[in-house]
């Protein structure tokens, strides 16, 4: 149950955009085509033409021009809740990883052991009709073990028990991990951090609002079917679940809201064994923290404190039948993913169908990739990427994030607002920045964790109980700075503020964002805005909080503070202006590390390719491609790199909990805050998108 806070170009909460989610699983086993096989996605091209809206006014509406005609022409798969150059791209990384799996799946005597490790992992996930025979049988000796709680007493035993059981589907209601410290980076301390609730946010338990009512309805329907499916009367599931929302509601009531959780300071309380004890009295943290396998400390940091004491006041005002059918729900809700077809079908039909407006259950093949990347993705991205990241990428790569330090350095040294003091502390930071690209250093050892072809549940439980003791296993070491937070094949980026280091997985490194057989501006305005956005990151509302080292330290001037503070808050009102679905606003609070993120990744970008086009000289400056000057190009090459359909449902899931805001807003709203845009399109002072007034923080 690790965590870490990183900021990415596009990952639905603490972690990532679209090719990831913060929600509950919707991984299934249930398939209406598991015996077809798969076709090859197509290969993405970079810049492409026919998605452009020529009917649109770019001036007007930049988003609709650059890919009008991609939005017309790409509806949203049945199985999808969100259809973008993202996905399509990380379809076809999924795919080429699926063969792999495939091949690695069937028993040969050249197999290594790596191969085969992977592979039973893959081919037993891809077993529907074991799953389908067993039915919760996987699951029983769990449920039983919570029935067997004869005192509230003995909640934390069970708790750390489970854990070390191999449990992938243990039900603590808080999550624990190590972390770096936010005072010092080269420490790593245990944290504890809310949790226990079934729906992505807080406001659905709390809102009045009829959609938010609906939905929590809709959940208690859910959690009843999901009772009775484990084998519960109709009138036994009723009871169970009105026990679990109780309890449920009264954890989202003390959570911290997700704009809060964005200050690190809100999420930094260090605190004694005994003063955790003081504060939230009716949990027997020793014995959890004695059993559960982390190690010995003496002081922890205690994340969200309100929280965990009303989680205590909870433990003492449920009676202990209450608390049976909350760790039973909880236990159930994590396994549905590897059980039977029924289990499958209804996390679907409410995670899925319901909450998010997915039409088709995701196909079994797709799943089983996920699934195998997610807990054993450093040794399948080992052959991945001799596949498909060549070294050369890894070095032009490299030549572009040198191009991209540069700029951002210059456009520090030219920041009206900022005191020279500041810029001193900010160049230093800048200078401290790792880049790691492509995939690690070093590979992550996974041969402890025993796998077997027939054995879904147990082995994501191995998986998932190795990743937790790996992570338990840092507590009082140094920090690997190799470290990787995502997988090679992964379509994303990150800037992790602790390690003061940008990633960028092979996954995103090619067409449509990253493709060296085009010219320098669709490249710059592809992935050059991607590297940007991770660089910005160090220096957005939460990345500025920290230093080169990583730690948890003002280094602004309290002039210079306030006069960033007045620029943020400007796009925070901007954004906060822009409607995502009929009558549902972007939280500009929420969203503002990646709106200043992708203005600064987008200046920036656009100074690094007018540099390199003046070292090519005259011509590369001035010569038009498709009838573009440069400057065209590196604008559409963004905007592309955005296009998108997404469900209502889901656009309104997102406004609550995503900090990325649409395609649409994370393009209109950055060019019209850069007035090379307008420029560029020679658009007249005023119109929409080159307005007389507009937004600067980087």
């Amino acid at each position: 149950m690790h965590f870490q806070r990183i900021a990415a170009v596009l990952l639905l909460g603490t972690g990532v955009a679209y090719a990831q989610s913060t929600l509950p699983e919707l991984r299934s086993l249930a398939d209406p085509d598991a015996g077809s096989t798969p076709a090859e996605p197509k290969a993405l091209r970079s810049f492409d033409v026919s998605s452009i809206d020529r009917s649109a006014d770019p001036c007007q509406d930049f988003y609709q021009y650059a890919c009008g005609n991609w939005v017309k022409n790409n509806p949203i798969p049945g199985d999808q809740v969100r259809w973008g150059t993202f996905n399509q791209l990380a379809e076809r990384n999924l795919y080429l990883e699926y063969k792999e799996l495939e091949a690695a799946s069937k028993p040969s005597a050249s197999r290594t052991p790596l191969e085969a490790q992977f592979g039973d992992f893959f081919g037993a996930c891809m077993n529907k009709p074991l799953a389908d025979e067993q039915g919760i049988k996987p699951l029983l000796p769990e449920l039983q073990a919570i029935d067997g709680l004869s005192s509230k007493q003995e909640l934390a035993g069970l708790m750390a028990k489970l854990s070390t059981q191999d449990s992938a589907s243990s039900p603590e209601f808080f999550r624990l991990g190590v972390q770096q410290d936010q005072k010092d980076s080269s420490q790593q301390i245990a944290t504890i951090f809310q949790g226990g609730v079934g729906l992505p946010d807080r406001d659905y338990y709390i809102n009045q609002d009829d959609r938010s009512k609906k939905i929590l309805e809709q959940y208690r329907q859910h959690v009843i079917a999901m009772f009775k499916l484990a084998g519960d009367s109709p009138e036994q599931a009723e009871a169970e679940a009105k026990s679990v929302l109780a309890i449920e509601t009264a954890f989202a009531k003390a959570e911290t809201a997700r704009v809060e959780l964005r200050n690190p300071k809100n999420v930094y309380h260090i605190m004694t064994i005994d003063q955790l004890k003081e504060l939230a009295p009716n949990f027997e943290w020793r014995t959890y923290f004695d059993q559960v396998g982390i190690g010995q400390f003496s002081t922890l940091n205690v994340a969200t404190p309100d929280f965990f004491k009303a989680a205590s006041a909870q433990i003492q005002d449920e009676d202990l039948s209450a608390w049976k059918s909350y760790l039973k729900w909880h236990a159930i809700h994590e396994a549905a993913p590897f059980l039977s077809s029924s289990f499958v079908d209804e996390n679907f039909h409410f995670y899925g169908n319901e909450l998010n407006g997915q039409k088709e259950i995701t196909p079994l093949w797709k799943r089983c990739t996920s699934l195998t990347d997610r807990y054993l993705g450093e040794a399948v991205g080992q052959d991945w990427v001799k596949e498909n990241f060549p070294p050369q990428d890894k070095a032009s790569m490299e030549k572009l994030v040198a191009a991209l330090d540069k700029a951002l350095g210059e456009d520090i040294q030219q920041l009206p607002w900022m005191s020279d003091a500041t810029k001193k502390e900010a160049e230093l930071k800048l200078s401290l920045i790792r880049n790691k690209i492509g995939y690690p250093e070093h590979w992550k050892d996974y041969s402890s964790i025993k796998v077997s072809p027939d054995t879904l549940l147990e082995n994501v439980d191995h998986a998932a109980h190795f990743a937790e003791q790996f992570n338990f296993n840092k507590l009082g070491k140094p920090v690997d700075e190799s470290e990787w937070g995502m997988t090679p094949p992964t379509v994303n980026a990150y800037y992790n503020p602790a390690m003061n280091d940008i990633n960028f997985p092979a996954g995103i490194l090619q067409p449509p964002f990253y493709d060296f057989s085009k010219d320098p501006a669709v490249n710059f305005g592809g992935i050059g805005v991607v590297i940007g956005h991770e660089m910005t990151h160090g220096f957005d509302d939460q990345g500025s909080q920290y230093d080169g080292k990583g730690n948890l330290r003002e280094w602004q001037t309290p002039e210079d503070r306030k006069a960033f503070t007045e620029r943020t808050d400007c796009e925070v009102k901007e954004y906060g202006g822009f409607e995502s679905a009929p009558g549902q606003n972007l939280n500009g609070k929420l969203t503002l590390g990646e709106n200043t993120a992708d203005n600064g990744g987008l200046r920036i970008a656009f100074q690094a390719m007018m540099d390199t086009l003046q070292q090519e000289g005259k011509k590369a400056e001035t010569k038009k491609i498709d009838g573009f000057t440069p400057e065209q190009r590196f604008f559409i090459s963004f905007a592309q790199i955005w296009c998108s359909n997404q469900t209502e449902q889901s656009l309104r899931v997102t406004a609550k909990t995503d900090p990325h805001s649409p395609g649409k807003f994370r393009t209109d709203g950055s060019v019209q805050n850069f007035d090379e845009f307008g420029k560029a399109f020679n658009c007249k002072k005023g119109t929409p998108m080159y307005p007389e007034n507009s937004c600067r923080v980087w």
